[in-house]
């Protein structure tokens, strides 16, 4: 998955704020990374905003989002480890794998399969086939473009979508709560199953429900999503706690250009302009969770202002800080070069 970003202009600042920074967003559910991305944008009044690592309307939990030249750290952000919890349901599919889906009829001996099931033999299964290096086909209603158009799309027009397995890495996959749940309404009885998803970017935990369910010959859907991590950047963290900004949704109203009228969810931020920028990580501070940092001498970050190459060792995105000790700035993401050293990957320049 790569960060959703729209590079402009920021459209007003003072010069004694901060103008690029990441903000840590509790995402609420019915509302898309884009639409707090949208709200993140009014609030501050600034065009340059994006996220790492797309969350479904269904889902709450952190979004990591960056405004200005923060909006270049995303690439690296992005790609660390990330914590989900979930509830999975056992029992029944859906045609998205997820809530928002129109359910599946149940299959034949599904109610007798669902009895026999344990806890333990759950995750016996989750431990031998789960957890580790697996190759995944992601959801068709998944984010991936295909052919220059995103997967949901195409899905949502009744199209097949056809997509590749992907290599992930299920760091840790724990069964926290095991329950048998009858829906009279469906006519079946399920397992909902809570569980703690640790794995690499790029896993979707809607298809690991999907897949779940396939192995017992139940089918599978998550009726519950909330990420908590995105590498150094946790909910849990009492640390970071007081920068998490959160928000509730709303409906808003308007007319389309057919002249037809749409009522579309919004998120409205619990903070306002100076609260969001109050709370945020500045590009140092984001930088220095991120990854590993060197510290440059004023020839080193003149070289790099300049897009030049450093004699310096770096095994993968590496922060590079500029500046006295307590006032250091991040002036640039460097990268180990074909050649030996290290290049700048992305220059960033002294903001006013």
């Amino acid at each position: 998955m790569k960060p959703t970003a729209e590079s402009s202009d920021v459209m007003d600042s003072g010069h004694d704020e901060p103008t690029s920074g990441i903000i840590l967003v509790d995402k609420p559910s019915g509302v898309t990374s884009h639409d707090v991305v949208a709200a993140v944008r009014s609030g501050l009044g600034m065009r340059r905003v994006g996220h790492a690592g797309t969350l479904d309307p269904m889902a709450t939990g952190l979004l990591v989002v960056g405004f200005g030249q923060a909006t270049r750290l995303l690439t690296v952000i992005v790609g660390h480890d990330k914590t989900y919890r979930a509830t999975m349901r056992l029992g029944l599919g859906t045609t998205t794998d997820d809530a928002d889906g129109d359910l599946l009829p149940a299959r034949p001996g599904a109610a007798q399969k669902v009895d026999e099931l344990t806890a333990q033999g759950l995750q016996d299964l989750i431990d031998h086939c789960f957890t580790g290096w697996i190759d995944q086909v992601p959801d068709a209603f998944s984010a991936i473009k295909v052919k220059g158009r995103r997967a949901y799309d195409l899905a949502r027009a009744g199209q097949e979508v056809r997509l590749e397995p992907r290599r992930i890495r299920i760091v840790s996959f724990r069964l926290l709560g095991f329950r048998r749940v009858d829906l009279p309404d469906q006519g079946a009885r399920v397992v909902d199953a809570d569980v703690e998803v640790t794995c690499s970017s790029g896993t979707y935990i809607r298809a690991l429900a999907r897949d779940l369910g396939e192995r017992l010959d139940l089918g599978g859907y998550l009726i519950a999503l909330r990420r908590v991590r995105v590498g150094p950047f946790d909910l849990e963290d009492p640390d970071l706690a007081s920068r998490v900004l959160g928000g509730q949704v709303v409906p808003h109203t308007y007319r389309n250009r057919q002249g037809q009228t749409v009522v579309h969810s919004r998120m409205v931020p619990d903070r306002d302009r100076q609260g969001m920028l109050d709370g945020s990580l500045s590009l140092a501070q984001a930088a220095r969770m991120s990854m590993p940092v060197l510290n440059l001498d004023a020839n080193q970050a003149a070289r790099v202002a300049n897009g030049g190459f450093l004699d310096l060792p770096v095994a993968g995105p590496t922060a590079a800080l500029a500046g006295p000790e307590g006032r250091q700035r991040l002036a640039a993401i460097l990268a180990p070069s074909s050649r030996g050293g290290a290049k700048p990957d992305a220059v960033f320049h002294p903001e006013a």
